[in-house]
């Protein structure tokens, strides 16, 4: 099992940035990557950004890329979203998640691969 803790979300204006974290615990040796999704309401759960654990392979959706940059630091088991100039459409919950299985790069950027979640945390962009 792992468990997945996010934070740092909160309000902010279009155009400042926000640093979530995501603290995991358990068999977390066992993960082979760490991503971010999203929901915003009356929408489906999106890809947000990937992370490889024992590489800097890193994988984002076409609308963070360049403003989103997702870390992690092994000692502490946790996982980083910097997130820069934030707009409206960033609005959403923002979900961790943990992939068990082997590294893929497809399946790192779906909801199936991955096979635990946090409980999420809310970011909301004012304009």
């Amino acid at each position: 099992q792992v468990q997945l803790v996010e934070s740092g979300g909160g309000l902010v204006q279009a155009g400042g940035s926000l640093r979530l974290s995501c603290a995991a615990s358990g068999r977390t040796f066992s993960s082979s990557a760490m991503g971010w999704f999203r929901q915003a309401p009356g929408k489906e759960r999106e890809f947000v950004a990937t992370i490889k654990w024992s590489s800097d392979i890193t994988t984002y959706a076409d609308s963070v890329k360049g403003r989103f940059t997702i870390s992690r630091d092994n000692a502490k088991n946790t996982v980083y979203l910097q997130m820069n100039s934030l707009t409206p459409e960033d609005t959403a919950v923002y979900y961790c998640a943990a992939r068990q299985g082997p590294w893929s790069t497809i399946a790192t950027t779906k909801r199936y691969g991955y096979d635990y979640w946090g409980q999420g945390t809310q970011v909301t962009v004012s304009s």
